[in-house]
């Protein structure tokens, strides 16, 4: 089976980036510059238009029928985007409109769960003085998968809060769904986090079919009690 990746790491320095070739040093570039953009997410959050359907509409592919390695800057602002709304979902209590980022029920259905009960217990804990005011992030690795039409992304957040910050890595999968960017898959790694509980520790996060496969997804039990 052939498949293809194409692999690139976030650097700092520009001139760190030696011996690629012309594309990657090209996307190694507009990775860095999109990361600066971004990093303060409070900024990219006013860009994003108001999404009135069950579609998501605010992230659109370059091109309208394939997805393509130079969505990436949609995508990872997409990521932060959708990362600083989770936060601020769990901790502040602020809305999530799930039709933003996804179009499918049963991964919708998820993270509503996710958001609801990380919520509960954050309350119980007397832990929502303390809230979110924005995230810092980086990529820590991304891979184009041609043959599977996906993109994935790694990407470490520092989650600023009134005092303090925690950090978290989360690992996503994007791919174009009737010509926009949605995310297939989202998982954030930890021992006590969420998805590592719910879903188990240490998956490989490489199937953009998983929300697809109701019998795995009947067995996550998809309630908020």
């Amino acid at each position: 089976m052939k498949q293809v990746y194409l692999l690139f790491f976030l650097l700092i320095v520009l001139s760190a980036c030696t011996n690629v070739n012309e594309d990657n040093e090209e996307l190694i570039r507009s990775v860095t510059d999109v990361q600066q953009d971004v990093i303060h997410s409070e900024n990219l959050t006013t860009t994003i238009p108001e999404n009135t359907s069950n579609t998501p509409s605010a992230f659109i592919a370059l091109d309208q029928s394939i997805l393509s390695v130079r969505d990436f800057e949609s995508a990872y602002a997409m990521c932060v985007s959708a990362l600083t709304a989770y936060y601020k979902a769990v901790w502040n209590g602020s809305d999530f409109d799930v039709n933003t980022y996804f179009d499918n029920d049963n991964l919708k259905q998820y993270m509503q769960t996710k958001i609801a009960s990380q919520h509960e217990l954050f309350l119980k804990n007397n832990l929502m003085d303390n809230t979110v005011t924005g995230l810092k992030t980086s990529v820590e690795k991304t891979e184009f998968h041609v043959e599977d039409d996906f993109l994935y992304l790694k990407i470490d957040a520092e989650v600023m809060k009134d005092v303090g910050s925690f950090a978290e890595p989360t690992e996503f999968l994007i791919q174009n769904s009737r010509g926009n960017l949605v995310i297939v898959d989202w998982y954030t790694s930890g021992k006590d986090c969420y998805d590592s509980i719910v879903r188990g520790e240490d998956l490989v996060i490489d199937n953009p079919e998983i929300w697809n496969e109701g019998e795995w997804v009947e067995d996550l039990e998809l309630t908020t009690n």
